[in-house]
C-alpha cells in the first residue's frame, strides 16, 4: 500500500515529488506555541527555556531544534505557559480569526492543541466548547486545557449529532478539525503508511461530512466555518469542500487571508485558489485548511443557563484566597465549579468540565483543585503564594512535602511568578498538594 500512497503523491506533486519524498526522511518539525493569555511572547522569550525559530504561520509559534528533550517536565509547561505544538498546525485556528467575545465550537478538539490555542486568543472572554467523541481522548483534552488555565469554556463528551441538536446556532465561529487518513503525519507513524489504503481515505471522507453537516446546524447566520485536516487526500480535502458547498448553497468559499502556504489542487465545483495547503517542503507537516462564511438563516435552540447556587465553604474559601466572591457558581456532586459568566444547562450531552474546578466538599469543608490554582484568570491575585527557587520547584514537581516555615493553610506556589500548584502549611512545613499524576520523575 505505501507504493500506492507515493504514486498517488507523484500525481499530486509532479515536480516536487523528488523534494517531498526527501522531506520523509528529515528529521519532524517540532515546535511550541506561546499561551499568551499568562505570558506575553517577549516575558517567554526572556525565559530562555530553549532557542526558537519564529513560525511565519503563527507569532506566538516557533520551530525548536529536534535533540531538545524534556520540555514536557519543564516548570513552564507544568505552569501552563505553553503547548507543545508543530507549527504548521496552528494554521486552522490563524484561518478562523478567533475575536475576543466569540462564541466557538472546536467540534473535534481532542488532545488540545486547536482549543488551547482558541482559548487563548479569546483570553477569558466569550465562550468555548470543546468536544471530543472519544471518551479516553476527552480527558486527555480536558487535562490540557486544565493545564493552561482556562475558564470560560466548556468540555463536552458527545457525538457530533448531539451537538447539533442541543447547540443549533449558538456559535460565531465553529472549528472542524476532521479526524482523516493522517497521511501529513507519515513522518510521525511510519507504519501508518504501511497501513493505507483507498478504502479508509474514502471512508474518512465519509465520516467528513457527516461531521460537517453537524457543524452547519451549530453556526450562527454570517458565521465563519473552517475545515482543516492533516492529510494530502483530495478525497478528504478538496472534494469534501466541493461536496459541501453542494448541499449548502448558502455556505460561502472564502479567502482564507493568510500568507503562509500554498493553493490547492484544480476540483470541480470549489475555487481551489481559497483554500490553503501545506506540506513538508513548506516547513510544516501537513495541512489542508478551508473557510466558509454562513449566509442563510439558521434556527437556534434557546440557551438555558443554570441557576447561580449558595456555597458559603466556596465563598470562605475564595476571600480566604483571593479576597474576591465568585459570580456563578454550579455544584455536580460533591464537586464546586464557577464562571464569570451563567452556566449552561445540556440535556443529555456528558459535560466533563465547565467553568473553574474549585473543589471538593468533603466533610463539610472544601479541598481545593488544581485547577483553581492553574487558572490564568487568577494570575498575581493569590493572597498567600512561596515563590521557589529551581531546586523547591523541582522537588515540589516530584511531590515531595517541602521544610519551608512560615504559611498557614493553603498556598500558592509559583515558580519564577507563575503558578505552578498548591500546598498546605502548617507554619512548620509545606504538605505537597501536586497532583499524582502530573509529578515528575
Amino acid at each position: 500500500m505505501k507504493e500506492q500512497f507515493l504514486q498517488r503523491m507523484k500525481e499530486y506533486l509532479k515536480d516536487e515529488y523528488d523534494a517531498y519524498e526527501q522531506q520523509l526522511h528529515q528529521p519532524l518539525y517540532r515546535g511550541l506555541r506561546v499561551n499568551t493569555s499568562k505570558i506575553s511572547v517577549e516575558d517567554f522569550k526572556k525565559l530562555q527555556i530553549c532557542e526558537l525559530r519564529p513560525s511565519s504561520i503563527c507569532k506566538e509559534a516557533f520551530y525548536i531544534q529536534e535533540d531538545i528533550q524534556g520540555l514536557g517536565n519543564h516548570p513552564a509547561h507544568l505552569a501552563g505557559l505553553f503547548y507543545m505544538q508543530e507549527p504548521s498546525a496552528s494554521s486552522a485556528v490563524e484561518i478562523l480569526d478567533v475575536q475576543q467575545g466569540d462564541w466557538v465550537l472546536d467540534l473535534c478538539a481532542a488532545p488540545g492543541g486547536k482549543s488551547t490555542q482558541i482559548a487563548s486568543k479569546l483570553n477569558h472572554t466569550g465562550f468555548l466548547v470543546s468536544n471530543e467523541i472519544d471518551s479516553k481522548r476527552a480527558q486527555i483534552l480536558m487535562s490540557n486545557m486544565e493545564r493552561l488555565g482556562f475558564s470560560e469554556c466548556m468540555i463536552t463528551n458527545a457525538h457530533p449529532q448531539m451537538i447539533e441538536k442541543e447547540m443549533a446556532g449558538w456559535f460565531d465561529k465553529v472549528l472542524v478539525d476532521a479526524p482523516c487518513s493522517g497521511e501529513g503525519m507519515f513522518k510521525k507513524h511510519e507504519k501508518a503508511m504501511d497501513d493505507w489504503s483507498i478504502e479508509h481515505v474514502q471512508a474518512c471522507a465519509v465520516r467528513q461530512k457527516q461531521v460537517l453537516d453537524s457543524a452547519y446546524i451549530t453556526l450562527k447566520e454570517n458565521g465563519i466555518l473552517v475545515y482543516s485536516t492533516c492529510t494530502y487526500a483530495m478525497e478528504e480535502n478538496e472534494e469534501v469542500v466541493a461536496d459541501f458547498l453542494k448541499r449548502y448553497p448558502d455556505m460561502e468559499l472564502i479567502e482564507a487571508n493568510v500568507t503562509f502556504g500554498r493553493q490547492g489542487f484544480a476540483c470541480e465545483g470549489m475555487d481551489h485558489t481559497k483554500v490553503v495547503r501545506i506540506f513538508p517542503m513548506d516547513e510544516g507537516e501537513g495541512h489542508f485548511v478551508a473557510k466558509f462564511r454562513k449566509h442563510g438563516t439558521q434556527a437556534s435552540n434557546k440557551i438555558k443557563y443554570a441557576q447561580s447556587e449558595k456555597e458559603p465553604l466556596l465563598e470562605q474559601f475564595m476571600k480566604q484566597q483571593l479576597n474576591k466572591i465568585p459570580n456563578y457558581i454550579l455544584h455536580v456532586k460533591d464537586k464546586v465549579y464557577y464562571k464569570k459568566t451563567p452556566f449552561i444547562q445540556l440535556k443529555k450531552i456528558s459535560i466533563l468540565r465547565q467553568g473553574i474546578c474549585c473543589g471538593t466538599i468533603v466533610k463539610n469543608r472544601l479541598e481545593p483543585h488544581q485547577h483553581f490554582y492553574s487558572a490564568g484568570e487568577h494570575q498575581d491575585a493569590f493572597m498567600q503564594v512561596c515563590d521557589l527557587n529551581e531546586e523547591q520547584t523541582k522537588s515540589f514537581l516530584q511531590g515531595n512535602q517541602l521544610d519551608i516555615s512560615g504559611y498557614k493553610g493553603y498556598t500558592c506556589m509559583r515558580w519564577n511568578t507563575y503558578e505552578i500548584g498548591f500546598a498546605k502549611g502548617d507554619m512548620t512545613v509545606l504538605k505537597n498538594k501536586y497532583p499524582k499524576g502530573m509529578r515528575i520523575r
